[in-house]
């Protein structure tokens, strides 16, 4: 008894531990002191393939829109450094009518550049190109590799889960029930009664430890992902 009710005190701890983390991270304006959280702790199964969760990342992480947005800049500063170098043409043109006399005049004028033709403004952009497109495939790297980890991590939770599921919450159930049943009548002794009734405990608790880590894992794929509602 005394070990069960310092496992709830540790238990009421950790839990107003983790509220108070996370209205941390909400800010403590944004809600009550005594605010509570709410949603289905359940197994909910996450039908993806990693193929779909990389290609949709690439859509909607952030990062790498950030990343190709940056190639489209540098290709832009390159053509505009490229209009720079070449000189402009300009004409001009006068009309006078003055005693019944009318007269016109045009002329044009373009410099003629020898050592300036903008061409290390064209190299640096050249060489921008190059490093905004290798950002680019680091940050797609970066994007495969977290999509690739949170799949694993979800596969690993998942089948963690499922094992629990499978049957191993039922055996430990039905063991309590047998214990108890045979207990009340005098038919079981007790220290078998107890250890039934812990072993169905340990087995419930390390389900729900499975279960949120589960939870977590499908979380980390969203964020991997960059998307909140998916699938």
């Amino acid at each position: 008894m005394l070990q069960f009710q310092n496992e709830v005190a540790q238990a009421q701890l950790a839990n107003v531990q983790a509220l108070v983390g996370l209205r941390q991270e909400l800010g403590y304006e944004s809600v009550p002191a005594d605010y509570d959280v709410s949603g289905d702790f359940d197994y909910q199964p996450l039908k993806v393939n990693l193929e779909e969760l990389q290609l949709k990342a690439l859509q909607n992480r952030p990062d790498y829109r950030a990343a190709q947005q940056g190639v489209t800049a540098a290709n832009s500063q390159y053509e505009l450094q490229k209009v720079n170098g070449k000189p402009d043409l300009t004409v001009q043109g006068n009309y006078s009518h003055v005693n019944g006399i009318n007269a016109a005049n045009f002329c044009s004028s373009i410099p003629l550049p020898i050592f300036n033709r903008n061409q290390g403004e064209i190299a640096r952009t050249r060489v921008a190109i190059t490093q905004a497109q290798e950002l680019q495939k680091a940050t797609s790297d970066q994007v495969t590799t977290d999509i690739a980890d949170a799949y694993e991590g979800l596969r690993a939770s998942d089948q963690a889960v499922s094992l629990y599921r499978s049957g191993y919450l039922d055996i430990s159930q039905k063991d309590r029930d047998i214990a108890e049943y045979a207990y009340k009548p005098g038919a079981g002794n007790l220290f078998d009664f107890l250890d039934a009734e812990h072993s169905y405990r340990a087995t419930q608790l390390a389900y729900r430890q499975a279960l949120a880590a589960y939870l977590t894992a499908v979380e980390q794929v969203r964020e991997a992902v960059g998307v909140r509602n998916f699938p």
